[in-house]
């Protein structure tokens, strides 16, 4: 696994997202309505292993995420201070370049969607996506995109429909304990920590695959958004929340990386 992470070598195909933007205010313009599309440098997955100068740097200076709002009645807001202790962490840790202080949140659809290399989506409801969001959300997937979601107890039937919706030819998969989101740069050999009972089984960690790339990761029966979260909110153990936060930048070097 390559240590010279965001900032200091050619990675994924994101720069230049902002013409996203620029797309979207032309739309508005001529009054008709466009889809949130990718920018020059969002590069297909389906074309090979596909390097990008300069990372984010050219329009946020590092590594950004954003939390994925969505529609059905879920809290997608919940866990709310769980992002930004997670950039705050990776920042401190000094190997990811961080490119941005706050949270920020957008829908599928949102044009600013190509400017976060990084989905975080949780909730204890129902998930659900208009066509449009979710043809865009697919698009944003297969050209390079990462989506983490992390089940706060509730959202399992109404996610994994989503997930048929977006990828009925690909299923959710149990990522092995071999694999390297495990393995890297924190060890979890047996798998996932386990933060809060839930039902009571075990920690499960599911991912969608394109073309050997994790473009869904879904944590069920684990709780790590709650994990990460501020002390106290959820007297979560030091130990507890302390595994949390070292599986959470496991998840964000695996989507600088790949």
């Amino acid at each position: 696994m390559p240590r010279n992470l965001l900032g200091l070598s050619p990675l994924r195909p994101f720069s230049r997202a902002l013409l996203a933007g620029l797309l979207g205010a032309l739309a508005a313009q001529v009054g008709s309505r466009v889809s949130a599309q990718p920018g020059t440098g969002f590069v297909e997955r389906s074309r090979g292993a596909v390097a990008r100068a300069g990372g984010f740097s050219e329009r946020a200076g590092g590594f950004t995420l954003a939390r994925l709002k969505y529609t059905g009645g879920g809290d997608w807001y919940s866990d709310e201070t769980s992002l930004w202790n997670l950039l705050r962490t990776l920042r401190a840790r000094g190997e990811i370049r961080v490119g941005q202080e706050k949270e920020a949140v957008v829908t599928a659809a949102d044009p600013e969607l190509w400017n976060y290399p990084m989905l975080f989506l949780t909730g204890h409801g129902n998930v659900k996506l208009s066509e449009e969001e979710t043809r865009s959300l697919r698009r944003y997937l297969d050209q390079g995109g990462f989506l983490w979601a992390d089940d706060n107890f509730g959202m399992d039937k109404s996610f994994r429909e989503l997930m048929r919706r977006v990828y009925p030819e690909s299923p959710l998969v149990e990522l092995p304990f071999t694999h390297p989101l495990f393995h890297y740069p924190n060890a979890f050999p047996s798998g996932a920590p386990k933060i809060h009972e839930h039902d009571g089984g075990p920690a499960r960690v599911y991912a969608i695959l394109r073309n050997g790339r994790v473009a869904v990761l879904y944590t069920f029966d684990c709780d790590i958004g709650n994990g990460i979260e501020d002390e106290g909110i959820h007297d979560d153990p030091p130990a507890k929340r302390e595994a949390a936060m070292r599986f959470a930048v496991n998840v964000a070097t695996y989507a600088v990386t790949n």
